[in-house]
């Protein structure tokens, strides 16, 4: 079974850090782009960060640029989320999803495979 798992959230004060991680089951990220989204309750699903096949190509979401970092280990068939100076605004269940291409898009739509969410609490 072709799936994505998200571990790492949490509760976290204002200020704090997380790292996020994305692992794939039964396939291999390493001819994916992936791309992290979020959402929270009556909201729609926001792009976060994304990131092509072998790294070089990053995109940021005005919101978290500067304080979130993206990355890959294509060994380790996962992707991360690194996530520092977090603030009560994002707070939100937090979603992995890989893309067929070897670059990476905004847009949900295109990607193929969707892990279930890790919720991120940001509260003092």
């Amino acid at each position: 079974q072709l799936q994505l798992v998200e571990s790492g959230g949490g509760l976290v004060q204002p200020g704090g850090s997380l790292r996020l991680s994305c692992a794939a089951s039964g396939f291999t990220l390493n001819g994916y782009g992936i791309g992290w989204f979020r959402q929270a309750p009556g909201k729609e699903r926001e792009a976060v960060s994304c990131i092509s096949t072998s790294g070089t190509w990053t995109k940021y979401a005005d919101s978290v640029k500067g304080r979130f970092t993206i990355s890959r280990d294509n060994a380790k068939s996962t992707a991360y989320l690194q996530m520092n100076s977090l603030k009560p605004e994002d707070t939100e269940i937090y979603y992995c999803a890989a893309l067929i291409s070897t670059m990476c898009a905004s847009l949900s739509s295109p990607y193929r495979y969707w892990g279930k969410g890790t919720q991120v609490t940001v509260s003092s």
